[in-house]
């Protein structure tokens, strides 16, 4: 009996530890439920203020750049840098050449001098014999800005050969000429009537061998074109 009545004060303890530990483990679990709270909240005002140093410094729209109009008239004195030929010269090929002149708007150099430049061929015959001399008519059509193609709509140069009429009268009343003196001192009259006949054929096979007309515009020759259509760039 005595041995009961001392394992109840046991029992008693025993159970006041284990609900003294369970009581810790709640506040515990408590405590920090409490301070996650707040650790949450905190990291809503640093989101906030990251927000704000945005509105205070804002990220800088780009300035777009101001245009710049060549007006249509400007003259654009350039230099070749290839030639060109009526002989062998075809429809559309391209040549190249650099600005002679600085390009300037209200002060401002819009191109320098050296700038690369386009051209293209627009009409081109070659010569014919004893008539049609050659031609070749010539245009800008591009302008090389900062490394970007500026399309160009320019005047024309045109160049043709000299006429054949003259050089090839010339050549034939010449040979008559002669052929004439020839035929006098062989037999007079008659003889005259011949050799100018026989010069006739000279000279006209003198002009066959001789008559072509072709032209060339040659490497750092001076043209000047002008715009027909302004140019807008930016500066």
């Amino acid at each position: 009996m005595k041995l009961k009545v001392q394992f109840v004060p046991i029992l008693a303890a025993l159970l006041a530890v284990a609900l003294l530990a369970l009581n810790l483990g709640r506040s515990r679990q408590a405590g920090s439920a409490e301070a996650a709270a707040p650790s949450e909240e905190a990291s809503v005002p640093f989101h906030h203020s990251d927000a704000t140093s945005d509105l205070a410094h804002p990220t800088p729209t780009p300035t777009p750049t101001p245009e710049i109009t060549v007006p249509a008239g400007t003259e654009l004195e350039v230099c070749m840098q290839s030639s060109l030929s009526s002989s062998t010269a075809s429809m559309g090929e391209h040549f190249e050449a650099v600005l002679q002149e600085p390009l300037v708007i209200n002060g401002e150099v819009i191109a320098p001098n050296g700038t690369d430049v386009t051209g293209r061929v627009v009409a081109v015959r070659r010569s014919g014999r004893l008539h049609k001399p050659g031609y070749l008519r010539i245009t800008l059509v591009s302008l090389n800005l900062k490394g970007q193609q500026m399309p160009l709509s320019t005047s024309s140069f045109f160049m043709q050969g000299a006429s054949h009429k003259k050089r090839n009268w010339a050549l034939i009343g010449g040979a008559t000429g002669a052929g004439a003196l020839i035929g006098a001192l062989a037999g007079g009259g008659k003889g005259a009537l011949i050799g100018s006949a026989a010069g006739v054929g000279a000279g006209t096979g003198a002009a066959l061998v001789t008559g072509k007309k072709d032209i060339t515009i040659g490497v750092e020759r001076h043209l000047t074109f002008r715009l027909t259509q302004p140019l807008v760039t930016h500066s």
